[in-house]
């Protein structure tokens, strides 16, 4: 079981990396949130990975963070939730933010990351809300967006912005203005639209 790897950024696309570790290419899938903080080029980058092995496939998973990859392998627990729905549910919201949504009980933002319907949603958050508290050890998985972060985050989704513009865009609001319209302010500069 492959559980990380250290290496340089020699390709990548929309879905990941190829990260070359002593002469050897790993094709490794990630989160766009953590593919954002990746760049071909890189000296040296470390990856926490997750194997997943199938009849005909072997593939590498990768993240910058064990919170994320311990929320990955969670998702993965529940029925109907595969590592391509994991992943694309960590594209649309960062590890705490995604944490906080189902500790929230929110069906309806958890439902719009693609493959995951109302229902899914909904045994998503019955499998799960209990046990982020642990992941980790730490209590960051179940800290609540704060009700202006929410709803400076659906502004912002209302304008056109792809969940993980948004994500990003608002991921330090810790040590920015806490108001609703201060919130869309800081994310419309750091979106470069304002």
């Amino acid at each position: 079981m492959i559980a990380s790897l250290r290496g340089r950024v020699i390709g990548r696309d929309t879905h990941g990396v190829v990260l070359e570790v002593s002469g050897v290419g790993f094709r490794v899938l990630l989160s766009t949130q953590s593919l954002a903080a990746l760049h071909e080029g890189d000296s040296e980058v470390s990856l926490l990975t997750s194997m997943i092995i199938r009849e005909d496939s072997l593939t590498l998973y990768g993240f910058l963070h064990s919170h994320e990859q311990q929320l990955f392998e969670k998702l993965i627990t529940v029925s109907g939730i595969g590592p391509k729905v994991a992943i694309s549910a960590l594209s649309a919201f960062n590890a705490d933010a995604l944490s906080g949504i189902i500790v929230d009980e929110d069906v309806t933002r958890l439902a719009t990351v693609p493959g995951i319907g109302k229902k899914t949603a909904q045994r998503i958050i019955l499998e799960l809300r209990g046990v982020l508290e642990k992941i980790g050890g730490t209590e960051t998985a179940a800290i609540k967006q704060p009700a202006a972060a929410a709803q400076a985050t659906e502004a912002l989704l209302g304008m056109g912005f792809t969940s993980a513009e948004v994500t990003l865009a608002l991921e330090d609001f810790k040590g920015a203005d806490t108001d609703m319209a201060g919130l869309i302010r800081h994310g419309l500069k750091r979106l470069g639209a304002s």
